[in-house]
């Protein structure tokens, strides 16, 4: 069986097209990081196959900053002389420079989660001024480097070994020093395009691409087409630019052959984004097949009357489609779900020899039952963002998958074009749906209140450049800068963090980006632009993603959660609110409650499905951990350990301690056991496993940190 690995690569646009400003440091940071390290893998095994999409909107970011076009702002912030940071320099560093990943990036190392202690794990921005304030210039100096120097990942390292020695000292960096960091990062923005189309030189990788700013297409071909797959979902009045989405695709075809010396065969619609519509679109562009997810594959056969009296079995995924619709034909993959997710979000958490043999074990069952002759199984996924939660950035787990793929007998790692040439598609249909690859429809990034005033706003703006360019009177030049910031404004992005399926810290900025695409339509007309267009879709804040306790506890322990006031005051983690940017579908927990009663600590774990085992992880004030495994399993049902350092856990007798389980977990842990004293600092984890891997974790990072309740709690806490 063929295995064909699409790494999805993509960031969006986050240069300020007023100040030539990049806003955010991830083109810069995820370059000296995941880009390096994801090619130099492949370099370092010659048998390995791999495929590497590049959204057109990241490569231009990267040529941008290469040729210094924009100004990286975070990149200048590092660079001036701590001596000279002011008040504002000092509180954007605090705010921002320990925004890593806390558990493999930061706590490891001393003088970062030293910095980290000091400037509070948990803070209000009231408090920043006051707290920057008792940071030294070594402090910050060490601050500005450590952020830096801890982005590079394992290939920038061995490329640079004075990154190593920096990395192992830890600590009193001089500025010279710190820009050697970032002198270093800019010589590897310039090198790392270079590095990918020498491999697809080579016939090492096949480079695919995705429409110029990542645009989901059939939304931007007509909004209305969200009906098909959200018929109860509040829209906004039609939006409809088809040209648009074929431009898109031209001017990514366009970039793609000047950077990488030949157009791409292939295409990953943003977010796996199809429709009927913009297939005859995908053609005319050049394009000879694109991926999406499976789940669109299914709903299609569902839907076809060619499929209507067949029996679909799940295997009719592992081959090539050839899709009709809208008059058109052309080829596709679809990608294989619960092992794509896995390595994005699991991986990380097991062990690299494990997680190894998951896959290839899923990989080889596959193998018995695909189609013969033509099977292939499509592991498709972000190509960027996972890397951060593994202790090594996945080095381990990368070269081992790979090293397996390459020899196990029954696979064989593919590119797309190679997959292709070889087994032409041998199966059709000429129903497609209309979906993107979470949850195959398009509720992300339509059908909220914010989401739908985003595109009234798009569709104003477009209708007003439109009626202006008919006129006449507009220079050529004038009229393509202007349709660029259409362009960028139908980013997927914008609408991705818009509305309560993602947030983040800086939803604000994104949202400050869109409204200046839009504005700078009316500025290059030289004209004023709408006073509503100065007005946020969203408002900033800041959220730690739960709310804390905000009173004594006695609820009921029978898992039954009709009575409202059982969990009334309880602190509360939304799960459903994802805060990463990767969309994790298939959840197995809806929402956390918690906290005290006078003697004990509960926990209410809200379920879509129940889970072989959940694993309490109590980081404070002493490390302890209880293994709930469902009384189906057959295993000890509750199972305490307590340990001295965090490391070594032994197992201890668990008075007291109690679950039930049902549509809700609840747990009750005895304060005595936790060594819990009034005031005490408190911080847990929540892990859930299946077949002893880890799949859910809550909070995705780090943990819920509170204090213990003091005999003044209820009324310092008093709330209506």
């Amino acid at each position: 069986m063929k295995v064909v690995l699409l790494w999805h690569m993509h960031q969006p646009y986050y240069v300020n097209p007023l100040t030539k400003k990049a806003m955010m440091p991830w083109v810069r940071l995820h370059a000296v990081k995941g880009y390096l390290d994801m090619i130099d893998l492949v370099a370092a095994q010659p048998e390995i196959r791999v495929n590497f999409n590049f959204s057109p909107v990241l490569v231009r970011q990267i040529l941008e900053l290469v040729h210094r076009e924009v100004e990286d702002e975070w990149e200048s912030l590092s660079r001036k002389p701590a001596a000279e940071l002011n008040e504002k320099d000092r509180r954007h560093l605090l705010e921002n420079f320990f925004k890593i990943n806390w558990d493999t990036l930061v706590r490891p190392f001393p003088r970062y989660a030293q910095l980290l202690a000091k400037r509070g794990t948990n803070y209000t921005l009231e408090k920043l001024d006051s707290i920057a304030r008792t940071f030294t210039e070594s402090d910050l100096r060490d601050l500005q480097t450590l952020y830096n120097l801890q982005w590079c990942g394992f290939s920038a390292l061995r490329r640079f070994p004075v990154l190593k020695e920096l990395k192992a000292r830890g600590r009193d960096f001089t500025e010279q020093e710190k820009n050697t960091v970032l002198d270093l990062h800019r010589q590897i923005l310039a090198l790392v395009l270079g590095e990918y189309r020498a491999a697809a030189e080579r016939g090492q990788i096949e480079l695919t691409t995705t429409p110029y700013f990542h645009p989901i297409m059939p939304l931007v071909y007509d909004t209305n087409i969200a009906r098909r797959c959200q018929p109860h979902s509040p829209l906004p009045s039609p939006f409809s630019a088809p040209e648009d989405v074929r431009a898109q695709l031209r001017l990514a075809q366009e970039l793609h052959e000047k950077v990488f010396g030949q157009r791409a065969r292939g295409l990953w619609p943003s977010e796996g984004s199809i429709a009927p519509e913009v297939v005859p679109l995908m053609v005319e562009a050049g394009f000879d097949y694109f991926c999406s997810d499976e789940g669109n594959l299914f709903k299609s056969l569902s839907a076809d009357p060619a499929w209507s009296n067949r029996h679909i079995e799940h295997f009719e995924l592992f081959q090539g489609w050839r899709i009709h619709a809208s008059g058109a034909s052309i080829q596709a993959l679809f990608r294989e779900r619960p092992l794509s997710d896995f390595i994005g979000f699991d991986a990380a958490r097991n062990e690299p020899a494990k997680a190894v043999a998951h896959l290839i074990d899923n990989l080889k069952n596959i193998a018995k039952v695909a189609p013969n002759g033509r099977a292939v199984t499509p592991l498709i996924l972000d190509g960027e963002n996972a890397w951060e939660a593994f202790p090594d950035s996945g080095e381990a787990f990368l070269s081992s998958f790979y090293r397996a793929l390459v020899d196990t007998p029954e696979l064989t790692p593919c590119r797309l074009g190679d997959y292709f040439d070889a087994h032409p598609a041998q199966v059709e249909t000429s129903t497609l749906h209309s979906g993107s690859w979470i949850r195959s429809d398009f509720d992300i990034w339509i059908g909220d209140p914010e989401e739908n005033k985003a595109w009234e706003w798009l569709k104003e703006t477009r209708h007003f450049l439109v009626e202006r360019l008919a006129q006449g009177n507009v220079p050529p030049e004038t009229a393509a800068r202007a349709w660029w910031e259409i362009y960028a404004a139908e980013g997927s992005d914008w609408f991705w963090w818009y509305g309560p399926d993602f947030t983040i810290d800086t939803d604000f900025l994104f949202d400050e980006l869109f409204r200046l695409h839009l504005q700078n339509v009316y500025r290059i007309l030289d004209l004023e632009p709408p006073a509503h267009l100065d007005v946020p879709i969203c408002l900033p804040g800041h959220d730690l993603g739960y709310s804390k306790p905000l009173r004594l506890l006695d609820p009921d322990l029978s898992g039954k959660t009709e009575n409202y006031f059982n969990w009334f005051g309880a602190g509360q983690l939304d799960l459903t609110r994802q805060q990463t940017a990767m969309f994790q579908g298939d959840r197995i927990g809806r929402k956390l409650f918690f906290g005290f009663g006078t003697d004990d600590f509960f926990l209410r774990l809200d379920l879509n499905r129940l889970p072989e085992a959940i694993v309490l992880r109590f980081l404070l004030p002493h490390p302890a951990r209880v293994t709930l495994r469902h009384p189906m399993t057959g295993d000890d049902a509750i199972h305490f350990e307590s340990s001295r350092d965090g490391v070594v856990f032994d197992s201890a007798p668990a008075n007291g301690l109690r679950a039930h389980w049902g549509h809700s977990l609840v747990v009750v842990v005895p304060r005595s056991l936790l060594l819990i004293e009034a005031g005490s600092e408190f911080a847990f984890f929540v892990q859930v496993l299946e077949k002893g891997l880890q799949r859910e974790r809550y909070p995705e990072r780090g943990a819920i940190e509170i204090a213990a309740p003091t005999l003044d709690f209820e009324a310092e806490q008093w709330f209506v």
